[in-house]
């Protein structure tokens, strides 16, 4: 089996395995006052420092959640007030495309989706358009795209932003433990994420609320106050501490490692290019994460190519959208086709994908293509 698919998930890394077995064989809720609870919330801060580290900020700006999607909501639920725009993208990943929805239901005017590009770049000159008419509110726009890796220039956005008091929100989940994240640089206010993008447990995640920033209390659980308010209930201890293990590898020899995953990349790229003509890269290609590519197979089902070559785990497009009727979202709001849309493959590496596990999904692209072309023809031939 060759895994190409870590934008839906990543394989836990061995540090944050290790490191969730033995949090789970300790007693002790962080909130208690006995010494197991004491060493619980010893290890949460630790993890939380490493977490921090991993993104340029203080441990006290760390709100600890069950993953980038509870972050998403939560951030657009303290950031939005009715008659504010909430600025965002049609490429953007359903946690946050979903909740910018339902809370502008009652002022739909209120949501704003800027232009995309065929490139899948979004249209930031739209920004001045916006804020023309308009102050205040927030932009929330994601780092990377999940399904093309598609970058944003997240300091362009934030520049226009302050200039009229926008709030800035980033969905950084595909970014975070691929490429060097610096919330000060990036000039955001708040930031979502997920352990298991980067090699942590699923189930744990977390939002970076910058120090200062003008954000009412608005918490989507209420209880015992844990988190300074902002997210009530007992904390995953195991979750957190694998997250933050996960967060303390990924940051030692991030860019080395980036520049590996992106010649893996083109290799693969250039590998299935040339034995498929006509296959197309979807995306910007020289402003994207280093291990994602996403391919289409004109005339080619990408579910059938999937189903002819199970010993290869890649996806036709975002794990949380699988099962849905319909395409793409992100390649239909890019220009492509229903059909085309229909014939995309997402391949996406990670810390743990080597040459050999690109030299063998090529070769099974190619076979499971060309069967399928070749069942295809047949099935509509000359009877």
């Amino acid at each position: 089996m060759s895994y190409l698919d870590y934008n839906a998930t990543a394989p836990i890394r061995p540090e944050a395995l290790a490191a969730v077995l033995e949090a789970m064989q300790s007693v002790g809720n962080a909130s208690s006052m006995h010494q197991p609870g004491r060493q619980a919330a010893h290890r949460v801060e630790v993890a939380r420092r490493q977490l921090a580290d991993l993104l340029g900020c203080s441990p006290g700006e760390i709100i600890f959640t069950s993953g980038a999607t509870e972050a998403n909501n939560l951030a657009l639920r303290a950031a939005f007030t009715a008659g504010n725009p909430l600025v965002t993208s049609p490429v953007e990943h359903p946690a946050v495309l979903e909740t910018a929805r339902a809370v502008t239901a009652e002022s739909p005017e209120d949501l704003v989706l800027l232009a995309v590009g065929t490139d899948g770049l979004v249209d930031l000159g739209g920004l001045d358009q916006v804020f023309a008419a308009r102050r205040g509110g927030v932009v929330s726009l994601m780092a990377a795209n999940n399904e093309t890796g598609v970058l944003t220039d997240l300091r362009v956005a934030a520049k226009a932003a302050r200039e009229v008091g926008s709030l800035v929100h980033t969905d950084a989940t595909q970014i975070v433990g691929r490429l060097p994240v610096d919330v000060a640089e990036l000039d955001v206010d708040l930031l979502s994420l997920s352990a298991h993008k980067f090699g942590g447990p699923q189930g744990v995640g977390a939002l970076y609320v910058r120090r200062g920033s003008p954000l009412p209390h608005r918490p989507l659980l209420v209880g015992g106050g844990q988190e300074r308010g902002w997210r009530a209930g007992t904390l995953n201890v195991a979750g957190i501490i694998g997250m933050g293990a996960a967060a303390d590898a990924a940051r030692h020899g991030l860019r080395e490692e980036a520049e590996r995953i992106a010649a893996l990349r083109d290799r693969l790229e250039n590998l299935v290019t040339g034995a498929l003509p006509g296959c197309r890269i979807n995306g910007r290609r020289d402003q994207r994460l280093p291990g994602v590519t996403s391919i289409t197979f004109p005339g080619v089902p990408a579910d059938a190519v999937l189903a002819a070559m199970p010993d290869v785990a890649v996806s036709e497009g975002s794990a949380c959208a699988s099962g849905a009727p319909t395409p793409s979202h992100v390649l239909l709001a890019m220009g492509l086709s229903r059909e085309d849309a229909d014939s995309t493959i997402r391949f996406s590496l990670g810390y743990a994908t080597t040459n050999a596990d690109i030299e063998h999904a090529a070769h099974a692209v190619k076979r499971a293509a060309t069967q399928v072309r070749a069942a295809l023809a047949e099935a509509h031939g000359p009877r």
